[in-house]
């Protein structure tokens, strides 16, 4: 089953920390197993990949049962339920969401400082308490993917509108960004100076010139994928040239029968479509620039511990 949002999770949170101090990785694992939830389930991270997603939800839960007052930190990393959380729980109620915390003062004070614009650093996360069933973090995440996914789509059709020329410049900034080439003069020299009907380019795999890669670079429409005879071809050239090692680079993709092709050769060809393409162009700052950068900070625990 899905893992339940962080409103979802506040009743069997809030239930668990009236039972004793709890902490947040033993509260998720006797949520996970009341919920079945499998072993990658459990293990699910966010699209960021820094923290999983159970532990995510159930911190949230935490967080904003806390500012109700339902819920308290007595020491560094436990938690538990107040005298107000146990009351909240005698009455059985059948859910705990932010609907319901908003009938605490102290929760209404927390959300008040966020809807009257006042200057405070939680202010965000009780804006995001009302508005939406994620956590603020996964908010974060799913903003970066789309403002990404939209930027990856805005690279291939610029590169499309662009000459074959560009195209190979592209693919040289690429791999030079990625370490290989040994410099961009060097890369630009030999990307498409081979000469050979099947190859376009050779590069250098390490700036000592130990290895070298050979290029293939096919500037089509998506619509029209790079198919079996094509991935055939560049192979041949690369037995033909003693060559092990091949990487062709579209901005389309492959055809089923192209990738399982390049399944089981004794050359190693490595297949760039353009969905792969425009992510390692992102991944290494290739034709795009930070306009905005966020930075989120979390409290230091260590700082607050007198024990160090």
């Amino acid at each position: 089953m899905a893992i339940p949002d962080y409103q979802t999770l506040m009743l069997p949170v809030l239930a668990i920390a009236s039972e004793g101090e709890a902490r947040v990785p033993d509260v998720a694992e006797k949520i996970a197993s009341m919920l079945g939830l499998t072993d990658e389930e459990r293990e699910e991270m966010l699209p960021s990949g820094k923290q999983r997603l159970l532990h995510n939800r159930i911190h949230w839960a935490k967080f904003y049962m806390s500012k109700a007052g339902l819920i308290r930190s007595p020491k560094r990393g436990l938690f538990t339920a107040t005298d107000a959380g146990r009351a909240l729980l005698a009455t059985q109620p059948t859910a705990i969401d932010v609907a319901l915390l908003k009938s605490y003062p102290t929760f209404v004070e927390f959300y008040g400082a966020a809807s009257s614009g006042a200057s405070s650093s939680e202010a965000p996360a009780a804006l995001a308490a009302t508005e939406s069933a994620i956590t603020p973090e996964e908010q974060i995440d799913a903003a970066h993917a789309i403002l990404t996914s939209a930027l990856r789509a805005d690279l291939l059709t610029r590169i499309l509108e662009q000459t074959p020329a560009f195209f190979e410049r592209v693919i040289v900034d690429l791999l030079v960004a990625m370490g290989y080439g040994g410099s961009h003069e060097n890369a630009a020299m030999r990307l498409g100076k081979s000469g050979d009907g099947g190859i376009d380019g050779i590069v250098d795999e390490d700036r000592l010139g130990l290895d070298r890669i050979y290029l293939q670079a096919k500037r089509y429409a998506h619509h029209v994928p790079v198919g079996r005879p094509e991935i055939q071809g560049f192979v041949g050239s690369l037995v033909g040239l003693g060559a092990t090692k091949g990487v062709f680079v579209t901005t389309s993709t492959f055809s089923a029968p192209a990738v399982e092709f390049t399944r089981g050769l004794q050359q190693r060809v490595i297949l760039i479509d353009g969905t792969r393409l425009t992510e390692l162009m992102v991944e290494f700052g290739v034709g795009v620039r930070s306009s905005r950068m966020v930075e989120v900070k979390r409290l230091d625990e260590d700082f607050f511990n007198e024990d160090i």
